[in-house]
């Protein structure tokens, strides 16, 4: 029988579990060449030149581009001129194709991109009036060199030049050609995906693999490929403290779960689409995230569903960060989070923290993942229904019970909602603030003994609890649960239900309605036929129920 729930599908149906780096795009620059400052400090302080100059920069480039097509000549390297909008993937893809080597450059391509450059600005001296050259920052269309290459320890990735001063560039790699190339290299036999790993002989071999993919090795690849290829900066330059250093510019973590059949992964995409379109929600994604995020917080903050051809996917964005979760090839489910700013997590752009970008990635990954799974599988037990709608005491404490359907309750069930997505917690205002919003009250009209009534309500039935030492509490996840189903049954069972039985109420002709239609024109005529008035006989929409509700 075929899985209906998240919970179900992700417990019984997942062959393979890999977690891992994905795509990484590194800048490759000079630390101390990044300012005008420091371009003057290399032609002076460094190279002894009196003046600082764009003049001296062009020797270096004509020099560097001279070196790079001596390369390609000398080792007979094909030269690629990209168009505009070609997909550079593409053509490596269709090369690599017919490279009959182990490691070695597949071509080298050449194209003119917008970069930042240093210029010489003429001033002149406010005490003598002669002009002097400056060096300002600037930006100019040049030339760029991408080498795409293949290494017998990462597989296929490309090293990007600018072909002038300071001669940044780009490193771009993939963490699941680095695993694929480890296990070719320790004879493990395995199915490859497109990007990933469909099947393996080993899982645990290719998790560690996965896990060893580290920056000092992503820094030795870079220092392997300049000693090879041709470098802007002499032997002298690179002695002296001008040698290349990398940084993140963008990170993909990515969970992949191998499915057993395609339909699985469609049943996913169904009942996550339907349950989990508020994704975006800033409280939401601090749970994803585990960011605090207030209205002065910049950026968006929202979920959006994208299909290509018959196949969903859900994206969901913080800041300039996003997760992207899709059906993969129709067999596994992709999570994955591009980090595109790791200042939007206060952490540095410098390669060494990675480690710490890996632990937000891959947290972020499983968090998407336990939110769609409780969201999705969120019923409770007979007892445990009972025990929140029945009243509490505990430890000599007495609380009124949590009843379903109770329009003084439901504010709380969707406030907990929201709180449970907050990584630090709430305190008694931010539960004052959502209750008076969804209650249509201002908070200075709930009291203070009011908050402490609801407080102890929900402590004491265990769907909060205090953090220790603060005045903060956390939802639990019996609360979180609790909080899911009384919403979702109460919005999506009991409302349209009332919608369809109660008299003369324009809801939609759906089945129910006109099956309790029909019910009511029968009862009705059957009243008249024995002449029962309505002071005999209640008329049969007329529930207590129905009108308490």
């Amino acid at each position: 029988m075929v899985a209906q729930s998240v919970a179900e599908i992700l417990g019984n149906h997942v062959r393979l579990t890999v977690e891992g780096i994905d795509r990484m795009y590194l800048n490759l620059y000079v630390p101390a060449l990044q300012s005008a400052f420091g371009a003057v400090s290399f032609f002076r302080a460094h190279r002894g030149q009196p003046l600082a100059s764009s003049a001296l920069m062009n020797p270096m480039s004509r020099r560097f581009v001279a070196a790079l097509d001596s390369f390609i000549a000398r080792h007979a390297v094909p030269l690629v001129l990209f168009r505009k909008g070609q997909r550079k993937d593409d053509v490596m893809a269709e090369r690599l194709r017919s490279f009959a080597h182990e490691e070695g450059v597949v071509f080298i391509g050449k194209a003119q991109e917008k970069t930042p450059v240093f210029r010489t600005e003429k001033r002149h001296s406010p005490r003598t009036g002669r002009p002097y050259p400056w060096i300002v920052k600037s930006t100019a269309m040049v030339n760029h060199y991408y080498i795409y290459a293949l290494d017998r320890d990462f597989g296929p990735f490309f090293l990007k030049f600018c072909t002038y001063f300071p001669y940044n560039g780009k490193l771009c790699l993939n963490g699941h050609e680095y695993a694929k190339r480890q296990l070719t290299r320790e004879g493990i036999v395995f199915q490859a995906l497109d990007n990933g790993v469909q099947s393996c002989a080993d899982p645990q071999r290719l998790q560690e693999i996965c896990d060893s993919l580290t920056a000092d090795k992503i820094d030795r690849l870079l220092r392997k490929w300049l000693d090879r290829l041709p470098h802007p900066f002499t032997a002298a330059d690179r002695q002296a403290g001008y040698r290349y250093d990398l940084s993140i510019l963008q990170a993909e973590f990515s969970l992949t779960q191998v499915l057993d059949r395609p339909v699985h992964g469609r049943l996913f995409f169904e009942q996550v689409i339907r349950e989990n379109l508020d994704l975006g929600r800033p409280e939401e994604v601090q749970l994803i995230f585990n960011r605090r995020i207030t209205r002065a917080t910049p950026g968006r903050f929202r979920t959006r569903i994208l299909t290509q051809d018959v196949t969903p996917s859900l994206h969901v964005y913080y800041k300039s960060a996003r997760i992207k979760q899709y059906h993969k090839e129709q067999r596994a489910l992709r999570t994955e989070t591009t980090i595109n700013n790791t200042y939007d997590f206060r952490i540095g752009k410098r390669l060494g923290n990675l480690p710490k970008l890996r632990e937000i990635g891959f947290a972020a990954n499983r968090r998407l993942l336990e939110v769609e799974r409780v969201s999705h599988d969120c019923i409770l037990a007979e007892d445990t229904f009972q025990k929140i709608n029945s009243p509490i005491a505990l430890n000599g404490q007495r609380a009124s019970g949590l009843r379903f359907a109770d329009t003084r309750v439901h504010p709380l069930w969707h406030a907990l909602i929201l709180f449970r997505l907050l990584a630090n917690g709430f305190r008694t205002a931010d539960l004052r603030n959502h209750l008076a919003a969804l209650s249509g009250r201002t908070p200075e009209a709930i009291g203070r003994g009011a908050m402490t009534y609801q407080l102890r309500r929900l402590r004491l039935h265990g769907m909060i609890e205090r953090i220790p030492h603060s005045h903060r509490y956390r939802v639990t996840d019996a609360g979180f649960r609790a909080a899911l189903f009384f919403t979702r049954t109460y919005n999506r069972l009991l409302r349209p239900a009332l919608a369809a039985v109660i008299p003369d109420h324009h809801a939609a002709a759906t089945l129910l309605k006109r099956s309790f239609d029909a019910l009511d024109t029968r009862i009705a005529a059957w009243l008249a036929k024995n002449q029962l008035g309505q002071s005999n006989l209640t008329h049969s929409r007329e529930i207590p129920f129905l009108k308490q509700t």
